[in-house]
């Protein structure tokens, strides 16, 4: 629970229960400092702060004192800014949804852009390229957000531009952060192997089964139904995967009986993995969570997620000789130069590389 309430006029004090990760997201505000005597953290008392800290702490009960939320002597003006920005974001979620983006996308993309309306605090229309390059500094120098994070915030806000406000492209002249080189993280086959062993569940197992020996992302394997699999043919049919593609997986033997031992309890009739309200299938969070239990009672020390199952299942198909480009089909991979990253993870081509100090030694 994170507790906040004025300090004085111009600053917030915010205290919560000391873990490492809320420590790590309040030096991400903007002019924070920790006060030793108070024993807790002042920020600005400004909208900007507001805003920041409803991002950060978006997953935790907020407590807010009810003379805390800054005041204007125009509220009046407030209450009209805050509709124009609803009614923009209806209007976004609108154009989304007629190009084509999948829900998780405009999900993804309301989310940046309502943290930069609330960040710039001004009318819409009188947003320019200095307030988009200003918020793009903050997100990478003050948040230390990642690349990736900061790409998907311009995309989002220049989609915004372009068919919300029909302005001129402004955002086309803002540089975007050089694309980080990151390595997917892999697990060994001992660890994938101690991992599964960890999952006592049925449904879970079938879970994680069919994501390391397809595969799968998450968000594929919890939309999977009853006849998308193929047990005849041993092949499982993505619907609708990532950027709204269709494709064929392989279905392990091994996976298909902890499928059927699971059905057989479960008898699932539409959804493969229900979830628990009617209708609905598992959420990605909970799949998200039974791995990382797993994970922390096989002793895994790597930062694992599920998608790290995915990765395994690209790099030991790799070392097993399997081609790159059957690889790529089974991930439903565009370009084959994403899948090439894992030639870059493999041990295969490594391993008949000797080094200089072994060598040295025998002689």
């Amino acid at each position: 629970m994170i507790t906040i309430f004025q300090k004085n006029a111009d600053e917030l004090s915010v205290s919560f229960p000391y873990t490492p990760e809320r420590v790590k997201r309040i030096k991400k505000i903007t002019g924070r400092r920790w006060d030793p005597k108070s024993k807790c953290w002042l920020v600005p008392n400004t909208s900007g702060s507001q805003s920041q800290l409803m991002h950060e702490f978006q997953d935790e009960e907020i407590i807010w004192d009810s003379m805390t939320l800054e005041k204007t002597k125009d509220e009046k003006a407030l209450e009209v800014q805050a509709a124009d920005s609803n009614n923009t974001l209806t209007h976004l979620k609108k154009q989304l949804t007629l190009k084509g983006y999948t829900s998780k996308t405009i999900k993804a993309y309301l989310g940046q852009v309502k943290r930069f309306l609330e960040y710039a605090n001004k009318d819409t229309q009188a947003l320019d390229k200095q307030d988009v390059e200003q918020y793009m500094y903050v997100l990478l120098h003050d948040q230390e957000n990642s690349h990736s994070y900061v790409n998907q915030t311009l995309s989002a806000i220049k989609f915004f531009f372009q068919f919300v406000l029909k302005h001129k492209p402004l955002t086309y002249e803002i540089p975007r952060p050089k694309k980080e080189n990151k390595l997917p993280e892999v697990l060994n086959n001992e660890e994938v192997i101690a991992v599964l062993s960890k999952v006592s569940n049925h449904k879970h197992k079938a879970i994680l089964y069919l994501v390391y020996s397809s595969g799968l992302r998450v968000g594929e394997v919890v939309r999977l139904k009853v006849e998308n699999i193929d047990a005849q043919r041993m092949m499982i049919h993505i619907k609708q995967g990532k950027g709204r593609n269709d494709r064929y997986t392989i279905l392990s033997e091994v996976a298909l009986k902890v499928l059927r031992k699971y059905a057989a309890m479960e008898k699932p009739t539409d959804w493969l993995f229900p979830g628990g309200k009617e209708n609905s299938f598992l959420t990605e969070r909970s799949v998200q969570k039974v791995f990382s239990k797993a994970c922390q009672e096989a002793n895994i020390k790597k930062r694992a997620s599920v998608h790290t199952l995915r990765h395994s299942f690209a790099t030991h198909l790799l070392e097993g000789g399997t081609d790159l480009r059957y690889i790529q089909e089974l991930l439903g991979h565009k370009s084959s130069k994403t899948t090439e990253i894992y030639t870059h993870v493999s041990s295969k081509s490594l391993r008949k590389i000797q080094s200089p100090l072994d060598r040295l030694l025998e002689e």
